[in-house]
């Protein structure tokens, strides 16, 4: 039996970064994949995560873990295929380093993705976005921190990797107040803030203190903030602002339906999909063409401009009811 930790460990903090060049939020989004992977492993076996050994994430387990994904956390199919590509990547790198484990790998990386429903996409209105931002309560230093971490997230189009892995010198506040973000394929981007967001990122510095830590926004034990708990902090003022703006009970508000807010909101401001396109940091314009399909300005537009066929005018007149007695039935 060959231990897990040792391995993983290689993947994610030699392999990735160093062979593969992926960037710190790619790394960091494989990294929440396995904790996941680990978690459900541990429990489903009746183990510590650090006793599990690589042959006993068999095929059977890890489809387990990805019905577990769908079924008992929500995720929807896109999430499910991308905890499934982090885990053939790790397999793909066990290839060469566990020649034992070559069966076991190819069986893994044979699971098939799950093909996707181009649905249209779910965002927040000004109202709700409003109610969220107001949530936090600004006369407590979680309260300032969650308000500024909100506003930044909304503000900038920020995936959730994003905005956990900003640090303070990626802030300029002094001529005119920008962030500096590494995105996803090691696409780096400068966002300008408006004045609301910088009012609400200096009131989080002054009461932030001097940690250790060098990220920008800290959890109680003034460490980094983490995925999952942003998710929670999100989760608990969705909440409190949902007294105000009742629709938000109708909605399942996750990190990134925030990105797709502020996606909406530059298209609705705009009418340019090339402006939304580089706010958000897509390699490619097809990444954005989803918003175009969600708003129907565009559609309408178009209608407009198209002359309907006309209707021939007639009146209906209800056969006779004899008539249609004596006919013979199909």
């Amino acid at each position: 039996m060959t231990p897990l930790g040792p391995h993983l460990t290689v993947f994610l903090r030699e392999y990735l970064p160093n062979q593969r060049e992926m960037s710190v939020q790619t790394s960091d989004t494989y990294a929440y994949a396995f904790q996941l992977l680990i978690c459900f492993a541990a429990e489903r076996l009746k183990t510590t995560p650090s006793a599990l050994f690589i042959e006993q994430l068999d095929p059977t387990l890890v489809l387990a873990f990805l019905e577990h994904l769908e079924k008992e956390r929500g995720n929807c199919a896109r999430t499910r295929n991308s905890r499934l590509a982090a885990i053939k990547t790790f397999f793909r790198f066990l290839e060469y380093r566990l020649p034992i484990c070559l069966e076991q790998t190819r069986r893994i990386r044979a699971i098939p993705v799950k093909k996707t429903d181009e649905v249209i996409i779910g965002y927040l209105n000004r109202e709700e976005i409003q109610a969220l931002l107001d949530a936090p309560d600004p006369s407590s230093r979680h309260g300032l921190r969650d308000r500024a971490m909100f506003h930044l997230a909304y503000a900038g189009g920020l995936r959730v990797s994003e905005l956990v892995g900003l640090r303070v010198a990626d802030l300029t506040l002094h001529p005119q107040p920008a962030i500096h973000v590494m995105g996803k394929g090691r696409r780096e981007r400068v966002l300008p803030l408006w004045k609301e967001t910088a009012i609400a990122v200096r009131d989080w510095l002054k009461v932030r203190g001097e940690p250790s830590s060098t990220a920008l926004f800290l959890n109680a034990r003034d460490e980094t903030m983490t995925r999952s708990g942003f998710e929670y902090i999100l989760e608990k003022h969705i909440r409190v602002a949902s007294t105000k703006q009742p629709s938000l009970t109708q909605k399942r508000v996750s990190p990134h339906r925030l990105r797709h807010s502020c996606a909406m909101h530059t298209l609705h401001a705009t009418g340019d999909i090339r402006k939304v396109s580089l706010w958000l940091g897509h390699a490619t314009l097809q990444s954005t063409e989803v918003y175009l399909r969600a708003d129907p300005t565009e559609k309408l537009e178009a209608m407009a401009s198209l002359i309907p066929p006309t209707l021939r005018r007639g009146r209906f007149r209800p056969p006779d009811k004899l008539l249609t007695l004596l006919r013979p039935k199909p």
